[in-house]
């Protein structure tokens, strides 16, 4: 453990004043050198994961929420003595839902067209080429640099 420091020391040092003018002049020359990094233009275009993310609130959001609301509705028409529904039954259609959902996930970010243009309603005519360019970003970098040479 560190001792304390008795206050006669700390007394008679001397306290350093700067005038405003100084001290800012030092703070705006140390902001001014300070860089941005570049952004890298080898991500998704913005244009490209906004229509990724629309088909996706589509082909997975509303097959997800339909699987947790077969929950609620089997409960209350279990509860309410409408219909005896067995558990197994609940589980299987939910989880039905939810392999529906993560499907259209998939199909969601596979169907997207990369082009400005937002292609056709459905789009499978883009999956095929966003399967190939998924399988070249996923080989290691020594294969893409010898394929390109």
């Amino acid at each position: 453990m560190k001792k304390k420091q008795s206050k006669k020391k700390t007394q008679f040092k001397k306290k350093k004043n700067y005038s405003e003018k100084s001290a800012f002049a030092n703070l705006e020359k140390a902001s001014s050198t300070a860089t941005t990094p570049k952004r890298s233009s080898t991500g998704i275009p913005k244009y490209v994961a906004d229509r990724m993310a629309r088909r996706i609130f589509f082909t997975a959001g509303i097959p997800t929420i339909l699987g947790m609301s077969v929950f609620v509705v089997s409960y209350i028409i279990v509860t309410r003595n409408i219909a005896e529904i067995p558990p197994s039954s609940t589980i299987a259609i939910s989880a039905l839902f939810f392999l529906l959902g993560l499907a259209g996930l998939s199909f969601g970010i596979l169907s997207a067209s990369w082009d400005k243009e937002p292609g056709s309603f459905f789009g499978i005519e883009n999956i095929p080429m966003n399967i190939q360019r998924a399988k070249a970003a996923f080989k290691p970098a020594t294969q893409n640099f010898e394929d390109q040479s």
